[in-house]
């Protein structure tokens, strides 16, 4: 479920550790605190993150670090070149790519999703809600995951979810149209355009559709095209099957307890989530990705201020956060504002962010999600990854 978990504050930065053994940190030109940020990255490690992998970017200085293992059965080291599934980092480049389509005149911001797929959103709600509604989560459309998934229905009341949906959805092939209606069915959670807006990847499934509406193929083929190939990714891309192609780090799902020992979800179909969530990438890029975008060189100046014009959101986590049209905003305190975004798949845990001037970048993923466990009344517990992650995030963002 991507963007399932988010920076609530700068303290709050989400990040994951891991426990295993320790990789040492790839050679790259030397970047200032290079010895610190090893030592955060491998605290994340030690506080339970089975592995955990970053790059840091200043000033055209790169480090790179990898701590922990990528597979809890064979020791197998996480390297810091894997691949991983980036879970809602990829509503980014779905916004990215519906922003190029404004560019050329085929979508308007402010036009009806109704005006273009009146079948998937019809009435009076296809009329009041807009393209940027979709973008910026102010739709009011409900989230689909608790009718995909039945057996979470309850979350975040964790005493009444089991993960049985998890398995039993491992291999089904979803139709976006089909998670749609489940969406747009279900009980609206707020009006549209007001605010604070609810996330819901329900608004991104019909970008999905609305992509292939005007431009006559899927969102995937687009978004390869002209956002991911524009930007020079060598890495990214959505998966053709359940399986990570390349090198990469099995996923381990803990679902707040309710899954122990964590299970792998490394080979799962992500037709659950498609153009909301499915991306698979590496650090390196995620890095050259927002790189490239926040330059003005996937979409242009203006299409960027669109982009960054934020409005109060209520995550799945219940936190309030800064989202603009596929980008989050952080602030922090004597450091700066960042844009980026951040994203959780089963088992899989990542961030990305770039400080505005473009300076100084930070990717960093996790192969262990949702590791808090509950205590007998459904609350998640405080866990050491909780202080050691953002500890890690605090000294590769602000150095």
């Amino acid at each position: 479920m991507s963007g399932a978990r988010r920076l609530a504050a700068l303290a709050s930065v989400a990040v994951l550790s891991v426990s295993a053994a320790t990789a040492a940190a790839d050679p790259a030109p030397a970047l200032t605190g290079s010895t610190e940020l090893k030592s955060a990255l491998d605290g994340v490690h030690r506080a339970g993150m089975p592995g955990v992998y970053a790059e840091v970017r200043e000033a055209g200085r790169v480090w790179r670090g990898a701590s922990g293992v990528a597979d809890v059965s064979t020791g197998r080291p996480v390297r810091s070149d894997m691949r991983q599934r980036i879970g809602s980092i990829t509503k980014t480049f779905t916004a990215a790519a519906v922003l190029q389509q404004v560019e050329q005149g085929r979508i308007q911001l402010d036009a009806p999703i109704g005006g273009y797929l009146p079948h998937l959103v019809p009435g009076e709600r296809g009329r009041r809600i807009t393209v940027r509604m979709l973008l910026n989560h102010t739709s009011g459309l409900a989230e689909y995951l608790p009718y995909a998934f039945p057996s979470l229905k309850a979350w975040p009341s964790l005493p009444d979810v089991s993960p049985k949906s998890l398995d039993d959805n491992r291999f089904r092939r979803f139709r976006p149209a089909e998670l749609i209606r489940m969406g747009v069915t279900a009980p609206a959670v707020g009006e549209p355009g007001g605010t604070p807006g609810v996330y819901s990847n329900t608004n991104y499934l019909l970008l999905g559709q609305l992509l292939e509406r005007v431009t006559g193929t899927t969102a995937e083929k687009y978004i390869t095209r002209n956002v991911i190939e524009r930007a020079g990714l060598r890495h990214t891309g959505f998966p053709a099957g359940p399986r990570v192609t390349g090198p990469h780090s099995r996923m381990y799902e803990a679902f707040f307890g309710l899954i122990e020992p964590a299970r792998d979800y490394s080979v799962y179909d992500m037709s659950w989530v498609g153009p909301a969530a499915a991306l698979v990438s590496t650090v390196d890029d995620l890095n050259r990705f927002y790189g490239e975008l926040l330059a003005g060189r996937i979409i242009t100046p203006s299409s960027l201020a669109q982009m960054q014009r934020t409005v109060p959101v209520i995550s799945q986590v219940g936190e309030q956060i800064d989202y603009g049209l596929g980008l989050h905003r952080v602030t922090i305190p004597g450091c700066g504002t960042f844009w980026g975004n951040d994203g959780t798949v089963w088992g899989a845990l990542t961030m990305s962010w770039t400080r505005a001037d473009g300076e100084r970048q930070m990717s960093v993923a996790m192969n262990l999600a949702r590791w808090n466990k509950a205590d007998s009344s459904g609350q998640p517990q405080p866990h050491p990854i909780d202080d050691a992650l953002p500890a890690f995030s605090l000294k590769a963002m602000c150095g």
